[in-house]
């Protein structure tokens, strides 16, 4: 079986080919700039790279070309779209809903959207990804991973925040974690190249890149991790102003609200 697995952006969008017999990319390519008059892709196939200028003005136009690169008969890796058995969506954050990745369905696609505040740069994105899928290529299989799944096994006192409880139950303020299709699969493959069961394993996972984050792993499931309501996670200690910037930032902006100097969350 060979899949598409597409990570769409605000104003771009990755995918690859995968066939999941063996295992093998079979292409990859990233769209740059949709929306604007410049938009170009980047396809990649055997090795080589092939670039296209082309004009994308939403995702719609932009996942269409790419589909048609992937049949071409000098691009492609498809004979035709019938051979592809789903397409999956990374999708930033799942908030509390999702533990694991599912098949994507209206209440879905309605779940993701409520989590648009607490990922509104990434969230939109994927849902503008999704419903072009769904117009184009209205009957193929599609699957949601998400990056918040792996860390729903972090037990409730460590995500809790020492703030009013009632900031959890009104706004969903709380640990939530990130990179967790990384996390996941790195463990996995360090248990796999060690030969141990990974339910008999602990492991600090380092996930490095333009973003970062640790995450520490116990029999398989993820324990505790380095980012929190969102990727600018400190610690709750020490400097005021750092502790609390990123729930500062998601009440003032997200939910018109505000936070003391005295740590006490307030209605602004």
């Amino acid at each position: 079986m060979k899949i598409l697995v597409l990570n769409s952006g605000s104003s771009s969008l990755k995918y690859q080919v995968i066939d999941m017999e063996t295992e093998e990319m079979l292409a990859k390519g990233y769209f740059e700039r949709i929306g604007q008059p410049n938009s170009f892709l980047t396809h990649k196939v055997k090795g080589e790279a092939h670039k296209f200028e082309h004009p994308a003005k939403n995702h719609e136009k932009a996942i269409a070309f790419v589909l048609n690169r992937l049949t071409n008969e000098n691009y492609g890796v498809l004979k035709s779209l019938d051979e592809l058995g789903g397409i999956g969506h990374r999708v930033v954050h799942g908030g509390e809903k999702f533990s694991d990745s599912v098949i994507i369905t209206k209440e879905v696609i309605d779940e993701i959207k409520k989590c648009t505040d607490l990922a509104p740069l990434h969230n939109p994105a994927c849902i503008l990804g999704i419903e072009a899928c769904q117009k184009i290529v209205p009957n193929m299989k599609m699957v949601a991973v998400f990056d918040t799944a792996f860390h729903q096994t972090i037990s409730k006192e460590k995500y809790i925040y020492p703030i009013p409880y009632k900031y959890y139950e009104k706004y969903a303020i709380r640990k939530y974690g990130f990179h967790g299709t990384s996390h996941q699969y790195v463990s996995n493959r360090v248990a796999q190249i060690m030969g141990k069961d990974i339910n008999d394993l602990k492991i600090v996972n380092c996930h490095l890149g333009q973003g970062c984050s640790v995450c520490a792993i116990k029999n398989g499931k993820s324990v505790e991790t380095s980012m929190g309501l969102t990727p600018l996670r400190r610690n709750s200690y020490g400097n005021e102003k750092w502790r609390l910037r990123p729930i500062h930032s998601y009440l003032y902006y997200a939910k018109g609200k505000s936070i003391s100097r005295r740590h006490e969350l307030c209605f602004k």
